[in-house]
């Protein structure tokens, strides 16, 4: 829903509403008309009443888009200059009535079942709906905040038991008239952006059906981000079920996959705490096959950080592992790129935790190295990457390699190729990150003018 920032700053856009003075037709007009009848003048409102309701129209009115500005509007206008401020009630909440029906029709009627979980609600369903239910249906779609709703039932209230459309309890004077008119101006007679429904069953349909094509995707992505919160958090959650699922086609886990990686950094506090539900439901229940998908999940929508340190560190290291193991195996060169990738995409999402960082470095700068023989060319744009995003700490670690009994360390001491390779990597440090302490390995290491090309 649109924010009453925006709401105020559309309003104002609005032109001018410049009313004509009614003054001189409608004081001698009641005067005469209750004359006429015997009654004394002052049984309806007072030409100060009528005065004063009248200045404050123009500025209320004005608040109301034109488009919504209908008969109804007309005829408040003209109550108010009749002192019937019990009938002017009465056509502005028929005008807020008119207008969240229509909400509700912008939104989706064929989506309006699938959230209420009503499957005859229909277009004779919304004409049949009392004033108070269809309130209420305007909540549940979030068509409206709790704000809105506390003051528009007010404002029924007020309809019901002080307007020209049942027997009055009472009388309106003006300054509640236009407390009444500023209500439904503010919440019903506005234009606050209109949430449409997803249609939740098509998109499923479409999402199993064969990859998105960009168009396709991107028709997706707009309807979601033009539904209401509540909504988006089910259909994010939905999607999470959905790639889990072993059942579930690769398409149909692609498409779900890419769809939650454009909206990942616009998560709601609630979808993330949903997520994390569902995620801790299969470490319950034992579903090793769902808890490890749901842990590829949210590393490639790079969102780690919503799992514990534990599992981000198991993450990383596994990771790490897999290739320092693939690089000191038979036909590594060939075997690595795949490896390398996953890595580079895995720590390019997601921030590396400080516990994994030793194993990290030390898998990234080992096969970057490579060994006597080489390194793996399909490889390297990987390694580079790392390597230039390396932080701080890491590329501290990395300096330190060159010190211990690590095999980085005996490469380098034996092989000039792994030397000048090593050497290479530390020129795509960038000077500013090298912490103070590093300071002199980092010199050391630089590339020499003697180095030749490797």
């Amino acid at each position: 829903m649109a924010s009453k920032a925006l709401v105020k700053t559309q309003s104002a856009a609005f032109p001018n509403v410049d009313l004509p003075d009614v003054s001189p037709l409608a004081s001698p007009l009641l005067k005469q008309l209750t004359a006429a009848l015997g009654v004394p003048r002052d049984v309806v409102a007072t030409d100060d009443q009528i005065d004063h309701a009248w200045s404050q129209l123009p500025r209320l009115i004005k608040r109301i888009p034109p488009e919504l500005r209908d008969q109804r509007i007309v005829k408040m206008c003209v109550a108010v200059a009749s002192c019937l401020f019990d009938a002017a009630i009465n056509y502005v909440w028929n005008a807020a009535v008119v207008e969240l029906r229509q909400k509700v029709r912008r939104f989706g009627i064929a989506v309006v079942p699938q959230v209420l979980d009503d499957k005859s609600f229909d277009e004779d369903s919304l004409s049949d709906l009392k004033d108070a239910e269809l309130l209420d249906l305007c909540l549940k779609l979030n068509l409206f905040d709790d704000d809105d709703f506390f003051f528009l039932d007010q404002c029924r209230a007020t309809r019901n038991s002080f307007s020209a459309a049942h027997p009055a309890e009472g009388i309106v004077d003006e300054d509640e008239f236009l407390a009444f008119l500023s209500r439904c101006q503010k919440h019903a007679l506005s234009s606050a952006h209109n949430p449409k429904g997803v249609d939740t069953k098509a998109f499923l349909l479409a999402i199993k059906a064969a990859r998105f094509k960009n168009e396709q995707r991107q028709e997706w992505e707009r309807r979601i981000r033009e539904t209401y919160e509540a909504q988006r958090e089910m259909i994010f959650v939905m999607l999470h079920g959905l790639y889990c699922d072993s059942a579930s086609s690769e398409e149909a886990r692609l498409n779900a996959l890419s769809i939650c990686e454009t909206f990942s950094d616009e998560f709601s506090p609630r979808t993330r705490s949903a997520l994390i539900d569902r995620h801790q439901e299969y470490k319950a229940k034992g579903d090793e096959s769902r808890q490890t998908a749901s842990r590829r999940f949210f590393e490639e929508i790079g969102q780690l950080s919503l799992l514990n340190d534990a599992e981000i560190h198991a993450i990383f290291s596994a990771a790490s592992r897999n290739l320092l193991s693939v690089h000191n195996a038979w036909d590594n060169f060939h075997n690595e790129p795949p490896f390398a990738e996953r890595l580079a995409r895995l720590s390019s999402k997601n921030p590396v935790p400080e516990t994994a960082q030793p194993g990290f470095v030390e898998a990234v700068v080992t096969a970057a190295t490579g060994n006597p023989y080489g390194v793996s060319h399909a490889a390297l744009q990987y390694y580079n990457e790392m390597v230039k995003s390396f932080s701080p700490n890491e590329i501290r670690l990395m300096l330190d390699l060159t010190r211990g009994t690590s095999l980085v360390a005996g490469r380098i001491k034996t092989s000039k190729r792994c030397e000048r390779h090593f050497r290479g990597l530390v020129a795509l440090l960038d000077n500013k990150s090298v912490p103070t302490v590093s300071k002199s390995l980092y010199s050391k290491w630089l590339p020499r003018d003697d180095d030749i090309p490797f």
